[in-house]
């Protein structure tokens, strides 16, 4: 049985323009034979022909593909609703505003237009009703066909105190879903070894994300190298490697300036010495005195 989450509209090849146009005509409200709404049952929104939790559309580039957003007002009362995209250019609506009668289930089309030079890959977006101060939102998500490159590097590594800084770069056409490895070792031996596992993030082609991880204990005295490396499905591993250096400067401090006091008694000591063969005290005086001892 087909996932109806990949229920998908392909191919078509007429303009926008003209797709919308027909479609616009078809927006009707459907009646809903339901129950009127209990007090406080609010509007809702979601892909047309419902069971389906986003909207999924694939074609080539330069396709033109349709599906549509269902409004369903359960209330007494006509609703009034805006629909916005976000996230892409790529999607156009039959109508922007659409009035809801009460009791009612309106379908709203709209058409996602890949460009001729979109690259093949995934792309995410959002079809946004609003009414009021109130927001629902209907995912869509959008594969363009073709070859497929995962491609993944970490970027700008650094090491700041108990943080390790980095970017993460998606050089592909695909979503990635990276995992991190990380390894630190000193002078005398492995400091942190920590095994892949999976970032809580999902990277899409050509984005890049700065993040930190966490290092609570690192040394207090030691010069470390940091290398993390990253993978993801499809994907050849990177890696990328930091230096540090960690002293404990208040114990550092305190040398310095012992250091510095005894070198200064040196020099006061050595400033208060006689040149030499030169008498000093009694002789001094006997010699001025031109006596001899």
């Amino acid at each position: 049985m087909a996932d109806p989450a990949r229920t998908a509209v392909r191919g078509l090849t007429v303009p926008a323009r003209a797709g919308l146009a027909a479609a616009a005509g078809a927006l009707l409200p459907v009646l809903w034979a339901a129950a009127p709404a209990a007090a406080g049952q609010d509007w809702t929104a979601e892909p047309a022909t419902g069971g389906r939790p986003y909207v999924y559309l694939e074609g080539p580039p330069g396709t033109v593909m349709e599906d549509g957003v269902s409004v369903t007002n359960p209330g007494a009362e006509p609703l009034t609703v805006r629909l916005r995209a976000a996230g892409t250019a790529w999607v156009a609506f039959a109508e922007d505003r659409v009035t809801v009668p009460a009791r009612t289930r309106a379908d709203v089309p709209f058409a996602v237009t890949v460009p001729d030079s979109a690259s093949p890959g995934d792309r995410s977006a959002r079809v946004v009703a609003s009414a009021g101060a109130r927001e629902a939102v209907v995912r869509v998500h959008v594969r363009v066909t073709g070859p497929e490159l995962a491609a993944l590097t970490v970027e700008d590594v650094r090491v700041d105190g108990r943080v390790i800084r980095y970017t993460l770069v998606n050089r592909g056409n695909t979503v990635l879903a990276p995992r991190l490895a990380v390894r630190a070792d000193g002078l005398t031996g492995e400091l942190l070894r920590r095994p892949a596992r999976t970032l809580p993030v999902e990277l899409g082609p050509g984005r890049s994300l700065e993040l930190t991880e966490p290092w609570p204990d690192p040394p207090a005295l030691d010069s470390v190298d940091v290398t993390l490396r990253v993978t993801a499905p499809g994907a050849a591993p990177a890696e990328a490697t930091a230096s540090a250096r960690y002293v404990p400067w208040a114990a550092a401090t305190g040398t310095v300036l012992a250091l510095g006091t005894a070198a200064g008694g040196i020099a006061l000591w050595r400033g208060r010495r006689p040149p030499p063969g030169r008498p000093d005290g009694p002789e001094r005086t006997l010699a001025q005195a031109g006596a001899r001892p």
